[in-house]
């Protein structure tokens, strides 16, 4: 048998007996941890007495139409609709997770490339004298000048006895998947804070359209007031009172152009543009929050891109216990080289010239005062720590829905009691201008029914602000329509 028939005899029964000895996996086998679980959300019960008074909330059925990825189209926004899908585009802070992700994938192929050997090769040329001075030297076996060159081709293989290398790749793959989930909550998050600073921005167009036709109607007043002055029927108490009520009208309406500017400007930003390029054309809210199916608490584990990654942080941190519990066996390596070696460069290449050396190589750390018990101890310290954060992050989530779909269901009461408050304040805004241009009131009257008028016309406005806010949380809160299924498989 030939030397290279040799060599590749010995680097396959290496391979082979690699193969049958890296199918042990040291570690505990991984289980997804429980979760506290109601079987329906408090506020979502068909028991409560309020569950038939709200159409914005309800248990999701099978046949319900759930949430989608595009889930802002449920308010049927137009604008908002050609917004929403910029942020996935524009967004910088979107481009940094995107990029963390990328980095994530790519560490499980270096994690990966550990499984297979490592070949490489480091030819040589270089000529040696040995010195006639040096000590203990025998001139008779001295040398003038001799040529060495090699051609060498060198592998380098760790045999995966434990399944260290496994469970780290296993750990990248798994953390690939949560930064990927962290990505998803990202856009979720900008995306429900770019429909909240929209709604708030329509907001402040209905308030300030509300104020600027108050102005106006102040203006009136005032004009009215002045000439009743003028005629000796009203005193002067009266024009300052209703210059007052205007002037403050007009102080309202630049406070919510302000405001409404700087919604705008956060809007642009969030589409990654500079606030001076984007314009947002007025428009006053008029809105009721839509029908959002809810589901079940249990549903929501699949369906919160938080909750996701936190789960798969836990499976992550559970290799890592294997991979410190791998540390306390042997570790089993396979070292080969073939190549050539001469004096002269006319020979190298010949079959005189070849030379090949493999063999394993077995190392066991005997002590190590304690070192692998801590690294197993912080390993299995911090699983502990991942699995509190998991079922931390759910519990949170659960808080979220019920805190949403209460503030639906009492924002929905409120609205109905503040339409009625609404009404009866102009109503009674007119009696008492009728009655002060007849000379029954005082103006003091006039200003006081415009003044209860003009705050719960504003707050007619902050309810139903309130009440797409909050729809919009409950959306972001059910996940906007992402599930587990999306995942990378990587």
């Amino acid at each position: 048998m030939t030397r290279s028939a040799i060599a590749t005899s010995s680097l396959a029964l290496f391979g082979s007996a690699a193969l049958l000895l890296s199918g042990c996996m040291v570690g505990p086998k991984y289980v997804k941890p429980t979760v506290p679980l109601a079987p329906t959300y408090k506020e979502a019960s068909p028991t409560s007495s309020n569950f038939k008074e709200d159409a914005n909330w309800h248990p999701a059925q099978p046949a319900d139409t759930v949430l989608r990825g595009d889930w802002w189209t449920i308010f049927g926004d137009d604008q908002l609709n050609q917004l929403e899908p910029k942020i996935a585009t524009e967004n910088q802070n979107l481009k940094a997770a995107e990029a963390r992700f990328r980095q994530a994938r790519a560490l499980i192929q270096y994690n990966r490339s550990s499984l297979s050997p490592t070949l490489g090769v480091s030819p040589f040329a270089g000529g040696l004298r040995d010195s006639s001075n040096r000590p203990y030297f025998n001139a008779a076996n001295g040398n003038n000048n001799a040529a060495d060159l090699q051609l060498p081709l060198d592998l380098n293989y760790e045999i995966d006895l434990w399944g260290r290398i496994r469970h780290g790749v296993n750990a990248s793959r798994e953390e690939a998947q949560a930064s990927a989930a962290d990505m998803q909550t990202a856009l979720l998050s900008l995306q429900a804070e770019l429909a909240i600073d929209y709604f708030e921005a329509r907001t402040a167009d209905a308030e300030e359209k509300l104020l600027n036709d108050t102005v106006k109607d102040y203006e009136d007043a005032y004009r009215i007031t002045n000439n009743r002055f003028v005629g000796g029927v009203a005193p002067q108490s009266d024009v300052d009172q209703a210059r007052t009520q205007l002037e403050a009208a007009r102080v309202e309406a630049s406070d919510v152009t302000l405001l409404r500017a700087q919604y705008e400007h956060a809007i642009a930003v969030l589409l990654g543009q500079a606030p001076a390029t984007f314009t947002l054309a007025a428009t006053p809210l008029h809105a009721r929050p839509p029908a959002i199916p809810v589901g079940l608490p249990s549903e929501l584990l699949e369906r919160r891109p938080d909750i996701a990654a936190a789960e798969r942080r836990v499976a992550e941190a559970n290799d890592r216990i294997g991979i410190a519990r791998a540390a306390y066996f042997p570790t089993l390596s396979l070292n080969a080289a073939a190549g050539y070696e001469s004096t002269a460069l006319t020979s190298l290449l010949s079959r005189s010239s070849f030379l090949w050396a493999v063999g394993p190589t077995l190392s066991q750390t005997l002590f190590d005062a304690g070192r692998r018990r801590s690294v197993s101890e912080q390993a299995n310290a911090a699983y502990d720590e991942t699995v509190a954060n998991y079922r931390q992050t759910s519990l949170t989530a659960f808080q979220q829905v019920e805190d949403n779909l209460t503030a639906l269901r009492v924002l929905n009461r409120e609205a109905a009691h503040q339409r009625q408050a609404t009404q009866s304040a102009q109503s009674a805004q007119q009696i008492f201008n009728n009655r002060y241009v007849g000379g029954i009131d005082t103006y003091l009257q006039v200003v006081t029914a415009q003044t209860t008028a003009l705050v719960n016309e504003r707050n007619d406005i902050d309810i139903m602000r309130r009440q797409m806010d909050a729809s919009v949380l409950l959306i972001k809160a059910l996940g906007g329509g992402w599930n587990t299924t999306n995942l990378p498989k990587l």
